[in-house]
């Protein structure tokens, strides 16, 4: 048996509100200073706090006490419209007719439309397992593409560990490009491995650098050692080389397995995952970078394709073409072991 409650904007307060409780969760909603409104759910293992109207954004997450989030300058989110400007989260999703950075010939902004988007119309399902965060947001332009977006987050009882869906229809009376990620930006844990069920030979490193990256001689110096195997990037104990960002590309992972695992792993005994099936995301990007203002062990990116811009996508022949009415949907299990 599902339970349903339809949120309005007006439930949204600056003091925080109880609005459900059961024997495993609490569920309150409440504004932060910005003006942003927010969903807590908190569980016997963690807390989640969701975004319901600006892109569905996990803000916060953690289980058993650790933070899953990575470290950046935002105590809290901001009004925006590109993520740029509120880039603090713990997971956002990027796309969906354009994702990643754009390239010299992209004229889109940094991961697209989807991350900021305004959510028409947002609810929870509660059911025996556990509770779901969901919305909807129509994209329409006149002259230009249609579609629905619904994304859904849930939190389970007992576990430590959420289940990420986007769901995305064309309506419009044409074909439509489609480029999905799903942008879990976790925290940097010191001297962690990461491993997973693909072979580490498998990630390439990214050799273009995008518009938003000011290299120094070092960094470039580092870059040529892991392209040519004097150096390999398994193991978070170099932070001094992740400023500015180092970025791997693994491509094609079905060839490698039905269900990719991404796992990091720190010395303290946190496990850090990501399990996604490579029939709906096909493609990962690794993003590491550690400086004063922010610090992300993003160990696995699932997505469509390349993080390199529409240009790159449609180059590469990786872009997505949805027909007429055609629908395609995208889920990833994360979270803490």
């Amino acid at each position: 048996m599902t339970g349903t409650i339809e949120l309005q904007r007006e439930f949204f307060k600056e003091s925080s509100k109880v609005i459900f409780t059961n024997s495993e969760f609490i569920v309150k909603l409440f504004l932060y200073p910005s003006g942003i409104e927010a969903i807590e759910l908190t569980s016997s293992r963690g807390r989640m706090v969701v975004l319901p109207y600006m892109g569905q954004m996990i803000w916060d997450l953690e289980f058993d006490g650790v933070n899953l989030k990575m470290k950046s300058m935002f105590s809290q989110p901001k009004k925006a419209d590109k993520i740029i400007d509120t880039y603090g989260c713990f997971a956002f999703h990027s796309g969906l007719i354009h994702n990643g950075c754009p390239g010299p010939n992209d004229n889109h902004e940094l991961h697209g439309e989807m991350p900021c988007a305004e959510m028409g119309r947002a609810w929870l399902e509660i059911t025996d397992k556990g509770i779901k965060v969901c919305g909807q947001t129509e994209y329409v332009k006149g002259f230009g593409h249609h579609y629905v977006a619904t994304p859904s987050v849930e939190m389970f009882n007992g576990e430590g560990f959420i289940e990420m869906n986007m769901n995305v229809k064309n309506l419009s009376g044409a074909e439509m490009p489609l480029q999905y990620m799903c942008h879990t930006n976790y925290a940097y844990l010191e001297n962690a491995v990461m491993e997973q069920n693909i072979p580490n030979s498998a990630f390439k490193l990214r050799e273009s650098i995008p518009g938003h990256l000011k290299p120094t001689e070092k960094w470039m110096d580092y870059n040529k050692k892991l392209l040519n195997g004097k150096e390999s990037l398994t193991v978070l104990n170099n932070p001094v080389m992740y400023d500015p960002e180092i970025v791997f590309f693994a491509d094609e992972l079905n060839i490698y397995q039905d269900e990719a695992e991404f796992e990091m792993n720190s010395p303290d005994g946190v496990t850090f995952f990501t399990r996604f099936s490579t029939a709906e995301l096909n493609y990962a990007t690794r993003w590491l970078l550690h400086n004063t203002d922010q610090r992300v062990g993003a160990f696995v990116l699932p997505a469509t394709c390349r993080p390199e811009g529409f240009n790159v996508a449609e180059k590469a022949g990786t872009l997505i073409k949805l027909g007429v009415g055609e629908e395609r949907s995208f889920t990833i299990v994360t979270g803490k072991k």
